[in-house]
């Protein structure tokens, strides 16, 4: 199963939220952390890993291409070259599992539409005390 990229994330946070990226990203900054913050540090977080992804497969690619030798000097880059790829999937791979796994566990609440006449409020009845009988000699 794929995992979700920073885009399929940034869209579930969108619908969550009812508002663009960017608007919320802008809204979080004036509130304290919450609950919005971290998802947008996971996007984010996210959105870096797969750039690192990217530009470490094309660097790798570029160091082992065919027509290149790779001599004991190349040998170093290729080998840091695939370890900062292995470290970005891994970021990925977590933060895409821990975004997923966060917006799954949240629902948008709709606001409750305005009634015309207030229901009166339910009181819970409390069940009646049970007396035991202590048996008469």
């Amino acid at each position: 199963m794929p995992h979700p990229t920073s885009t399929e994330i940034a869209g579930r946070i969108e619908d969550l939220y009812g508002a663009p990226l960017p608007a919320l990203e802008s809204h979080a900054q004036d509130q304290p952390p919450g609950m919005l913050c971290a998802l947008l540090g996971m996007h984010d977080t996210l959105a870096f890993a797969e750039r690192s992804i990217a530009f470490h497969r094309e660097r790798l690619a570029q160091l082992v291409h065919p027509e290149r030798q790779i001599g004991t000097h190349e040998v170093s880059h290729v080998l840091d070259c695939a370890r900062g790829l292995a470290e970005a999937v891994a970021v990925r791979d977590a933060q895409a599992s821990s975004a997923s796994a966060v917006l799954q566990s949240l629902g948008r609440v709709e606001s409750p539409e305005p009634s015309s006449a207030a229901a009166p409020a339910v009181v819970p009845t409390l069940p009646a005390p049970v007396t035991s009988a202590a048996p008469s000699r």
